[in-house]
């Protein structure tokens, strides 16, 4: 009994201490029992999250481990615990470590999802965040502004997570430096798979900004390390460098359309990186600006984008620049870079009168060049004496207007064990390697959370045949799924006195030749909400029975704002008589509404009092626009009152690349002259960065009217027919092309757009055949 008596405070501190360290590294099941644990948490101990949905949870993870014993918030179960709604995550302290959270279904209420601080004084130091989900949570406001994952502090990891799906205003990730405690922070962002992010169309969309404009000169010191980009699209700068003394090494990135930017700050290491456009419509690859860049052993291929989106792009600058303008490139160096059927490298992009300063005392040697197709892929904006180059390889069959420093070889491909296709020749005595490290989809990420994509395409669905009669459609569209297709009846007639909703991907089309008609009662016949796209074919879209009220449309969008993109397609459809005493649209789309393509081919539109295609609601003029690619191609068009297309872009902003045009091959016949046409055109470009106009007739309309602004806008006007028509009208200071414009009558045959035999017109278009329609491809 003495002896127990003496040893029992030992055994009671033993069975006690191991009752607190079972209670600490047990599971809590909400936020509250998360909270109540963090007042005993030690140094090595676990918090495990309960398997389930975290609702409307806000976490602060307050502590402060050692090295050797971090503490480490993580889950029951991988996978199985999902913070949803109104949920976050701060992490403050030392030594910390969050692993396996999944953030989807909801979206942040403050200004990140995942935060490395609890306030400017509170951050996070040594601390790491690993395998952690974040996908689609988005605020449901297109324009609302949050971030995914900021960091701050010193010392951090942010390692093999999933982020994908970013939709809304707001940078992914972000390193900030706005306190001295962030900055010379060595942080390491590592094995991170980022997913698909849709074109924004405006700025802030980037996906991982490392510092701002105003501490452009301070050092950041991270390494950005064997990261996957896949398809980040959201603006022209998929990583924007804006500090100084960075390192992106080995990452990937996989058809984006935009490119890694130096956009501010200096001595950054741009090293063994892969760009792998596959020939995507404007995949980019390095844009140099600022003091002392390196730019080493990195491999592009298939990049198609020029202008800022070249393969790589070396900037003029602004003299005497202030750290937040263009400060000019000096002392820089590129070098041992290997570009495979890359379609544009550019030196003194972007020069201006304000851009003035070309590059200095750089260099752009041992790069390997070879193009199967394209033999010059050099554009020279500027000066570039300040420029050495020298031992440049190019392929036997390329040139350059640079004089020295570049060879032709005898270059084959081959594919190496990776499965790159590597340039190799007797005159490339280094050979070329791609580092075992570089970023893979299966070697970043999560291994337990899929990296497939969800999207449904148009056409990919069921076939659902719907009667005609009142209100038939309306009813079937509520039986849909995502991708199906709604079969019309031969020559049957639907009428809508309810708007149709289109909330997913959906067709709508005739089966069999005789179109279909739709006649509405309402003021829309379709209205595409968020997650819906819809394509047309065939069908005829009668007016006869649409209400005399101002803003009547054949489809629109959702009124309010539309977090994911749509696309909408109409092909071999006829809209007529839509004639009432105010303007009545085709198609009418409202502000914070974003369409990556709207194509429209093979149609007729005739006795309309507004306007085909009304894309002109992003007026702040800051970049923004409604449309990426628009297409009116083979259509005939008359007794329009409004313009054909309206069409605006408005601001100076350069981070993004659209809106993209092209108009060819349609007859435009007394369009414009509409009373209440506020824009006295047939067509009114503002703004738009491609525009493509050819072989079109124009007869008895009024003029293209276009404003050119933002940094070197594409513009060709060719081979297009003005018959009684008024000329094109072009404003702003950029340059544009008009080749072949005819002021000739179309002499077409009684009663259709067809030419007669003996037309001037035949003959005209650029691809050999006549102007106007293309009648094999309207059947």
């Amino acid at each position: 009994m003495r002896y127990f008596c003496r040893f029992f405070p030992l055994i009671l501190m033993t069975f006690t201490g191991l009752f607190v360290t079972a209670q600490q590294t047990g599971i809590v099941k909400n936020v509250a029992e998360f909270e109540e644990r963090l007042k005993t948490v030690q140094p090595g101990d676990n918090i495990i999250l309960a398997n389930g949905s975290w609702m409307d949870s806000e976490l602060l993870f307050e502590a402060n481990g050692t090295a050797e014993k971090p503490i480490t918030l993580t889950v029951e179960e991988k996978g199985k615990v999902i913070l949803e709604g109104a949920s976050n995550l701060r992490i403050a302290g030392d030594h910390l470590i969050v692993k396996g959270l999944v953030f989807k279904n909801g979206y942040t209420p403050t200004n990140s999802v995942v935060s490395f601080r609890k306030s400017r004084e509170k951050a996070a130091n040594h601390s790491r965040l690993t395998e952690c989900v974040i996908d689609n949570f988005n605020n449901p406001e297109r324009q609302v502004q949050d971030y995914w994952i900021t960091i701050y502090g010193k010392n951090n990891r942010i390692d093999h997570n999933h982020i994908s799906g970013k939709k809304n205003l707001g940078v992914t990730m972000i390193v900030g430096l706005d306190t001295e405690d962030s900055r010379e922070n060595n942080h390491q962002i590592d094995h991170n798979y980022f997913g698909p992010r849709p074109t924004y169309g405006n700025n802030g969309g980037e996906t991982l900004r490392i510092g701002t404009s105003h501490h452009a000169l301070e050092n950041s010191n991270t390494l950005v390390e064997s990261n996957y980009f896949d398809r980040t699209n959201g603006e022209h700068e998929i990583i924007s460098n804006k500090s100084c003394q960075n390192t992106f090494k080995y990452n990937t990135f996989f058809e984006c359309t935009g490119t890694l930017t130096m956009r501010h700050g200096n001595e950054t290491l741009v090293d063994g990186n892969v760009f792998n456009g596959n020939g995507k419509p404007s995949t980019g690859g390095v844009r140099v600006i600022n003091e002392s860049q390196t730019v080493i052993n990195n491999y592009h291929i298939g990049l198609t984008g020029y202008r800022f989106r070249g393969a790589f792009v070396m900037m003029n600058g602004v003299p005497d620049s202030p750290p937040n303008r263009y400060v000019p490139v000096i002392d820089s160096k590129v070098n041992n870079n290997t570009f495979v059927n890359c379609d544009n490298i550019l030196f003194g992009a972007g020069s201006d009168e304000e851009r003035s300063q070309a590059p200095r005392t750089s260099e752009f040697s041992e790069n390997i060049i070879y193009n199967e197709k394209k033999k010059d892929i050099f554009t020279i904006d500027d000066d570039i004496s300040g420029i050495t180059f020298k031992n440049n390889i190019l392929g036997q069959n390329s040139e350059t207007s640079i004089k020295t420093g570049f060879k032709n070889a005898d270059i084959i491909l081959v594919k190496n064990e990776q499965g790159f296709l590597i340039p190799t020749s007797k005159k490339i005595k280094n050979k070329i390697t791609i580092s075992p490290k570089v970023a893979t989809k299966e070697n970043t990420g999560v291994s337990w959370y899929s990296k497939e994509d969800r999207t449904t395409a148009l056409n990919s669905g069921k076939t659902l045949k719907a009667v005609e009669g009142i209100n038939t459609l309306y009813d079937i569209v509520k039986e849909s799924a995502p991708g199906d297709v709604i079969e019309l009846e031969e020559g049957g007639t639907y009428l809508l006195t309810k708007a149709v909703k289109i909330n997913h991907p959906l067709t709508f089309k005739t089966a069999g030749k005789e179109k279909a008609t739709i006649l509405f009662e309402r003021m829309m016949a379709f209205e595409i909400q968020d997650g819906g796209s819809l394509s047309l074919e065939n069908i005829t879209f009668d007016g006869a029975k649409s209400p005399d009220y101002a803003g009547n449309s054949v489809i629109s969008t959702s009124k309010n704002s539309m977090l994911n993109n749509y696309k909408l397609f109409i092909d071999r459809c006829e809209f007529k008589d839509m004639v009432v005493n105010h303007s009545f649209d085709v198609l009418r789309v409202s502000k914070g509404t974003f369409a990556d393509t709207i194509s429209i081919q093979n149609s007729t539109f005739k006795k309309i009092t507004g306007s085909i295609a009304a894309l002109d609601k992003e007026t702040d003029d800051i970049g923004a626009y409604n449309v990426e690619y628009f297409i009116m191609k083979n259509n005939t068009i008359s007794e329009l009152q409004g313009a054909a297309l309206r069409l605006y872009r408005g601001g100076k902003d350069e981070s993004t690349f659209g809106p993209f045009l092209e108009v060819d091959h349609n007859v435009f016949d007394s369009v414009g002259f509409g009373k209440k046409n506020k824009y006295g055109s047939a067509i009114s470009l503002y703004g738009v960065q491609e525009t493509d106009i050819k072989n079109n007739i124009f007869k008895d309309s009024k003029a293209i009217e276009m404003h050119l602004v933002v940094g070197e806008p594409i513009v060709k006007v060719r081979n297009n027919a003005l018959s009684n028509s008024e000329k094109l009208v072009v404003t702003g200071d950029q340059k544009y092309i008009i080749d072949k414009q005819w002021d000739l009558t179309p002499e077409f045959i009684d009663g259709t757009y067809s030419l007669k035999a003996d037309s001037p017109l035949k003959g005209k278009a650029t691809d050999g055949g006549d102007l106007g329609v293309k009648k094999a491809e309207r059947n």
